[in-house]
């Protein structure tokens, strides 16, 4: 157990133990007991611990010694007492004693703690709290052995959860797994082939190096084939939900840009110094609620992602006013002009914020995650970015579809001429869809300031997987950047577990130039009226 795995333990140990003494009646301790646990060798004060296992008062008395509050006045045998702060009680009866100037320490080396730490997590699986006995079985889980069998037992005629039930059985079959009965060890090699756990498949590869019976070993081979069966269902899932997390991510980046390129033409270098300005944005935001609202901190994310989006589109607005309205129709000129902007966007970030990486911390609600299987933990991070890009999607697709502002967007770029003769602003168009696709480059800003390090280069890595995804996709297409988006996500992690990352990539930009030399106007192509028309 590690040092936050103790913690919790005692935590949850000074919780649960004075009221199952008050329920069971128990009676403390005898002083010969307490004694023989606290003084001796190792050997003899484990051989004394596992004898007092079934006495409902050790929970207390290992926790006292765990918290080194244990003394031993010299006698024969030595009298345990136990110290907390100006209070001093025997440490078997309970009862009000004084501390002798000659009481010693009692020291517990890293076995004995071992086994202490041990023990108190067995005790656990006895307590009133299910999430203390959950916390104990985990615990539990990475080696138990035979001599926790008879507390395993009361837990087990106890329990009444039937997943915590469950676990259990496996936990007993995994301290039976080393019994010297030949019979015991086939039963429970059977028992633990039903399992999906990590730790179960630890614990069957080192049983199998030891084991020493053939007729065991088969069955240990067997039980470890059908767990790691099972494990691998779990390995595909979690490839599978990082493809779709990275498809996700690449999408929003690419959102974006299927604007800025795909419905205007504007080759824009410096989209992904705009997810920048969203990201480094939120980092501020954050810092303001921290100083000045730190009791609502958990929701500064909820203020940054408008302000992420207002902030970015405000930039790009700027910019396409001061250069890129002179540059239309002129893609190279408008590739070298935005990679100087780009250029002096990260320079200007590095004067304001520093070279480094700055923090963005996850709010409460984001950080851990949901297990789904005992090897599969979804973060809450991912899942909150998957449904976000989806939100950004949808009401990126209302606004060009259902807006007034869509229609014109449309327009201009089927036909900018006659939009101009029907009285469409072109120019004011071009600057609500240029700050429209800037600002949608801020919320990828945003939401990837929770996955991944905020520094003045954070666009740099998106940059050219947003073009390939809108290329692949069909220029100015949003179906085909959400299909090229998640398809490409998904293939990067699968030849990922293959290949190794550094190939994978190589590999993906070979296929999609593949791609592109077959079907050169991407998945989606836009629709256009026939030479007959």
């Amino acid at each position: 157990m590690d040092g936050g795995s103790v913690l919790r333990f005692r935590v949850l140990l000074l919780g649960w133990i004075p009221g199952l003494l008050l329920a069971s009646g128990a009676s403390a301790l005898t002083p010969e007991q307490a004694s023989r646990i606290a003084a001796g060798d190792s050997d003899a004060r484990i051989e004394a611990l596992n004898a007092a296992a079934a006495d409902p008062a050790l929970a207390a008395y290992v926790q006292a010694l765990l918290a080194d509050e244990v003394k031993l006045v010299p006698g024969d045998p030595p009298r345990a007492l136990r110290v907390q702060g100006s209070q001093v009680v025997d440490a078997a009866t309970g009862a009000p004693a004084t501390l002798p100037d000659d009481a010693q320490d009692v020291v517990n080396n890293n076995r004995m703690r071992r086994e202490l730490e041990a023990m108190a997590a067995t005790l656990a699986l006895l307590s009133p709290e299910r999430a203390a006995r959950e916390q104990a079985i985990a615990a539990l889980a990475d080696g138990v052995d035979a001599s926790r069998l008879p507390l395993i037992d009361r837990a087990l005629a106890a329990e009444t959860d039937e997943t915590l039930t469950l676990r259990l059985h496996r936990l007993r079959a995994g301290a039976l797994i080393a019994a010297p009965e030949r019979s015991l060890r086939l039963a429970a090699a059977g028992e633990l082939a039903a399992a999906a756990d990590p730790s179960v498949r630890a614990l069957l590869l080192e049983r199998l190096q030891a084991e020493a019976d053939p007729g065991v070993r088969a069955a240990l081979a067997l039980a470890l084939r059908d767990v790691e069966s099972r494990l691998a269902w779990g390995d595909r899932l979690g490839v599978l939900f990082s493809g779709i997390s990275l498809g996700s991510i690449l999408m929003l980046v690419a959102l974006g840009l299927a604007v800025t390129y795909g419905l205007m033409g504007v080759i824009n270098m410096a989209h992904g110094e705009l997810m920048m300005i969203g990201a480094y944005t939120t980092y501020v935001v954050q810092n303001l609620f921290r100083q000045h609202l730190p009791g609502a901190f958990d929701w500064y994310i909820v203020a940054a992602v408008p302000a992420a989006f207002l902030v970015a589109a405000a930039v790009g607005a700027a910019l396409e006013r001061s250069v890129i309205r002179w540059l239309y129709g002129r893609p190279l000129e408008t590739l070298l002009a935005t990679w100087g902007i780009s250029l002096i966007l990260m320079q200007a970030v590095r004067s304001l914020f520093g070279a480094q990486n700055v923090a963005v911390e996850n709010p409460a609600w984001l950080s851990g995650g949901l297990a789904v299987l005992p090897n599969l933990t979804l973060p809450y991070n991912r899942l909150a970015i998957i449904a976000f890009a989806a939100a950004v999607l949808a009401g990126m697709a209302l606004l060009i579809a259902r807006t007034r502002l869509g229609l014109l967007v449309r327009g201009v770029t089927q036909n900018r001429q006659m939009a101009a003769c029907v009285g469409v602003p072109t120019a004011r168009v071009d600057t609500w869809a240029f700050s429209l696709g800037a600002g949608i480059a801020g919320l990828a800003g945003c939401a990837l300031s929770q996955v991944g390090n905020v520094g003045p280069d954070l666009g740099q890595g998106y940059i050219v997987d947003a073009f390939m995804v809108v290329v692949t996709g069909g220029v100015g297409q949003l179906a085909g950047t959400v299909y090229a988006g998640l398809g490409l996500g998904i293939v990067n992690k699968l030849l990922e577990g293959w290949q190794g990352a550094v190939l994978a990539k190589i590999t993906v930009l070979v296929l999609i130039v593949m791609f592109i030399q077959k079907r050169p106007q991407g998945l989606f192509a836009l629709k256009g009226r026939s030479a007959e028309a």
